[in-house]
């Protein structure tokens, strides 16, 4: 595309493809390359083994690709005020859906998490997440000038509401990765390191209660400080299709871990990679993510809208984190959880809140020529 579009093109096309971060739009066609190889390799395996057609994933996960270049491409389009407003209505409905999902959910494992829409499960805490940060930080920037407690109370109203939902269905670690995200923002946005302390107590103490309370959570613990205590399956067989892809990988379409691996397609993708396409791979897949999220900070430091800055660096931190998580979990350096490698694993609702984000860091960090840039909460006007 860059090749054929030059500079002096004033197309609607042209105008969008000069304005917008070329490098991580790159990244993110690549990483959805990635998703599309990596899934006909994992999947088949694991929708026999589950009583579907082989190739059942693989249909589902390229229209949930082509929808999440669809969802990008369009959320890049707006206004950083159409944002802002897309953002206060989708929490909106996405609470209202999370409420939902507590009584007519569907239950898989302990707990309710999805949604039936007409053959669709939808995850509401998917898109919540996103949500839930920009309209954070268009609260944070429209009160920027006010003391410190009337700045920070809505902000910590609607994470509170949030948490709350999200630990009756449960979902512990949603809430711990939103409650990070949400830290830094308040970070960013002045709060004193004192209260960021007071957070990460708090944090620690809701951590311990959820050792001892929650017994999901008390057996991924004891199963990762000690492995012998109890299943450690998927772990032990991620960590063996390392091995077995060595440096550079047994090929495409030629590991056999994959096969005994229950979540190869979702949670334990980035272990498929490993072996297919070995240790090489993975630190490119890995750089990936470093470059989109370090390039859009970068972008930042001569930002002077701060609603944009607060929105961008919360959603890159939260891109970053959950990638983070991921493979950590999957090389044992953490205790499991089950969250998707953003882009790349299988399932609608998180490759479309995915998508979400990232049209929406990309909305937010376009060139807009001639536009007048306020430096406290006022928001940039779009030129035409």
């Amino acid at each position: 595309m860059g090749m054929t579009i030059d500079r002096t093109n004033t197309s609607f096309l042209g105008k969008w493809w000069w304005s917008i971060d070329r490098y991580s739009v790159i990244c993110i066609f690549l990483m959805l390359a990635l998703s599309a190889v990596l899934i006909m390799a994992s999947s088949p395996s694991v929708a026999v083994r589950i009583g579907f057609e082989s190739f059942y994933f693989i249909e589902r996960q390229m229209a949930f690709i082509v929808m999440a270049f669809v969802v990008i491409f369009a959320i890049s389009l707006l206004s950083p005020n159409i944002i802002r407003r897309l953002a206060v209505a989708g929490f909106a409905v996405c609470y209202a859906l999370l409420i939902a999902v507590l009584f007519t959910g569907i239950e898989v494992k302990g707990a309710k998490r999805w949604i039936a829409l007409d053959g669709f499960s939808l995850q509401p805490s998917e898109f919540i997440k996103t949500f839930l940060v920009v309209t954070i930080a268009g609260l944070l920037a429209k009160h920027c000038e006010r003391p410190l407690l009337q700045k920070f109370r809505i902000p910590f109203a609607l994470y509170v509401m949030t948490c709350f939902a999200l630990i009756l269905e449960p979902d512990f670690g949603m809430t711990v990765g939103i409650t990070l995200v949400f830290a830094s923002q308040l970070f960013i946005a002045g709060l004193p390191f004192l209260w960021i302390a007071a957070m990460a107590a708090l944090s620690i103490i809701g951590g311990i209660g959820a050792y001892f309370f929650l017994p999901h959570v008390t057996q991924r613990i004891n199963n990762f400080l000690d492995p012998a205590s109890g299943d450690n399956y998927q772990i032990s067989k991620s960590l063996q299709a390392f091995s077995s892809g060595g440096l550079y990988g047994r090929g495409p379409g030629e590991g056999v871990v994959k096969h005994s691996l229950p979540d190869a397609h979702t949670d334990f993708i980035f272990a498929v990679a490993g072996e297919e396409l070995g240790m090489i791979t993975c630190i490119a897949i890995i750089l990936l993510f470093a470059f989109v999220v370090i390039r859009g900070l970068a972008r930042l430091t001569k930002e002077e809208n701060v609603f944009v800055t607060y929105a961008v660096s919360g959603l890159l931190i939260q891109f970053g984190m959950q990638a983070i998580i991921n493979m950590s979990s999957t090389m044992s350096l953490i205790p499991t959880k089950g969250m998707t490698l953003p882009l790349i694993s299988y399932g609608g609702s998180s490759m479309l809140s995915v998508a979400l984000s990232l049209g929406m860091i990309l909305a937010l960090t376009r060139r807009r020529y001639g536009a007048k840039e306020p430096k406290s909460g006022g928001w940039h006007r779009e030129v035409t």
